[in-house]
């Protein structure tokens, strides 16, 4: 993992996410894992009075958190992208591997979106809308916030070079 520019990188190669991209997601993970599977986790310990009592619960609401915090890390870890001269490609390998690619003839508009922990941490989503329905769109996030305004506008181009052809 690198946290290098796209410039700094060939283009058409699988490109990692940033390395704070995954602690970012880590963090999200343990987020979440408080409440799946870790609230229920002590609920059920607390409930049904098994031993060690509040102790038992708190390590429940422990366990979820590093197990979220561990499947965000790994998802993000695992992703990778690539701009060719097809389109965009996106590879996500968490237990099995899906290879999404966008063909810049359906690319309809482009997004760039950036949360509060994503600007203090100078990442980005791209979030490449297709043609078809409203759902239709890939999303892209934790990208370096210059990878992600690069990959825009490059789409852009390429999406702006096509519509002149016609």
């Amino acid at each position: 993992m690198t946290d290098q520019p796209l410039s700094a990188v060939p283009i058409n190669d699988w490109q990692p996410l940033p390395v704070r991209a995954a602690r970012l997601a880590a963090l999200e993970g343990a987020f979440g894992g408080l409440f799946v599977p870790g609230a229920p986790l002590a609920a059920a310990w607390w409930f049904f009075d098994m031993p060690a009592g509040l102790w038992g619960a708190a390590s429940g609401l422990l366990v979820g958190a590093l197990f979220g915090a561990w499947l965000g890390h790994r998802r993000l870890t695992r992703t990778r992208w690539r701009l060719d001269a097809q389109g965009l490609g996106l590879r996500r390998d968490l237990m099995w591997q899906t290879e999404t690619q966008v063909p810049v003839s359906r690319v309809q508009h482009l997004d760039l979106r950036r949360g509060p922990l994503e600007r203090r941490a100078g990442l980005a989503t791209l979030i490449v809308h297709t043609a078809g329905t409203r759902l239709s769109a890939v999303t892209v996030s934790g990208l370096d916030d210059a990878d992600a305004e690069r990959l825009r506008d490059t789409l852009a181009h390429q999406l702006d070079q096509d519509a002149d052809a016609l």
